[in-house]
């Protein structure tokens, strides 16, 4: 048999999937995937019984569940002061994955230039090359991990299609500024791009801040495509649940690629998510929730050899090992998972150049006392 040719040679197993279970063979304390280890409000679980027990099992429409886009509608302006029309501007996704490669695919052709930013989400540059699509990886800024505009501007080209951005920022926890997003709005007008915007974490942002979305921002929210995620609001990233917001124009497209990809979501859950954000404190304590989470994970490593990175938002904190070793944060993270059994992130990966700052991800979306068992073992090393 002759040997298939790959679109993807260079892509192997996620990051994510090979220390979750490299943390299961060691009985490391698992602080590497971004997922809760604590249980989701039972009300919610009930509500998708309920609904499963009533008989809405069979195939949602295309667009996701009337009642699901018609309360997105309603935060979103209740939030940010934008209004979109539910029939034309909001689609349910399964997962904010599905919504990222819809939104790259309906929109890249090949040959097309899509900016995005280092460290990034694993996701993104394989989307952009499965549709034919360049990716053009431009650093954050080291140590705070802010974009450089100048940067930017000196790469945009006449094929250019789309800048991708992530706020809040998986894995460096940093956020984007009204200064970010204003220069964004006017370099995508100035050279007619598009922007894809993947705001999984909107909820999760701390210290008084307020989330800078795409749609505040009118002419920015025109040839925006902001995606969400029900997973990370609502601690069931199983459910595989997102969103994603355009311009009807703009979702026209979406849906064109998205009807194709998985048509639709599971019917009981989104029916159960429309009913349970009737409720707007279940979606505005988050923030206090985690930062609580993040404050006494800072606290119980006080004493440690680790020094923490600003962490603005999402569920992430960075941890730098330089006063620890030298050695390169994959065989870091090998060891601390291995032989301290606590897994974690090497933060190197999310680099196309592989970058190494010395640098591992770790995720606080865990009860107190994994976070509290993790942190003893790491005062240690």
């Amino acid at each position: 048999m002759s040997t298939i040719p790959s679109r993807l040679p260079d892509v192997g197993t996620s990051i994510f999937s090979v220390m979750s279970k490299m943390a299961l063979e060691h009985g490391a304390i698992n602080l590497s995937q971004g997922f809760p280890d604590f249980a989701i409000d039972e009300t919610i679980v009930h509500l998708v019984h309920r609904y499963m027990l009533e008989g809405n099992n069979q195939y949602a429409p295309m667009p996701g569940a009337p009642a699901l886009r018609q309360i997105i509608a309603q935060v979103i302006r209740e939030t940010y002061g934008h209004t979109v029309d539910p029939e034309t501007e909001i689609t349910i996704t399964p997962g904010a994955t599905e919504a990222l490669f819809a939104a790259i695919a309906a929109f890249v052709s090949p040959g097309d230039e899509v900016i995005l930013f280092d460290p990034a989400y694993d996701s993104y540059d394989p989307a952009i090359r499965l549709n034919g699509g360049i990716p053009v990886h431009l650093p954050l800024q080291y140590p705070t991990f802010a974009i450089d505009w100048g940067m930017v501007r000196a790469r945009i080209t006449p094929r250019t299609r789309m800048i991708m951005i992530n706020t809040p920022h998986n894995p460096c926890g940093v956020t984007l500024s009204n200064e970010d997003l204003r220069t964004l709005e006017t370099l995508a007008e100035q050279h007619n791009l598009l922007v894809l915007s993947d705001e999984v974490y909107e909820r999760l942002i701390f210290d008084g801040q307020q989330h800078q979305s795409v749609l505040r921002y009118p002419a920015l929210a025109a040839r925006s495509l902001a995606v969400f995620s029900f997973g990370k609001t609502f601690h069931a990233t199983g459910w595989k649940v997102g969103y994603v917001v355009a311009p009807g124009p703009i979702m026209h497209e979406v849906r064109k690629a998205h009807q194709f990809i998985a048509f639709s979501v599971n019917t009981p859950v989104q029916l159960a998510l429309a009913e349970y954000m009737q409720v707007p404190d279940r979606y505005l304590s988050l923030a206090a929730f985690y930062q609580q989470k993040r404050d006494f994970f800072l606290e119980h490593l006080r004493g440690s050899s680790f020094e923490p990175v600003a962490c603005k938002g999402s569920y992430f904190q960075l941890l730098s090992y330089k006063n620890i070793s030298h050695q390169p944060d994959t065989t870091m993270a090998e060891e601390l998972t291995k032989k301290f059994k606590v897994a974690a992130i090497p933060v190197s990966v999310f680099y196309q150049d592989r970058t190494d700052n010395h640098l591992l991800r770790f995720c606080f979306a865990k009860k107190e006392e994994t976070l509290s068992r993790a942190c003893e073992i790491l005062r240690k090393i």
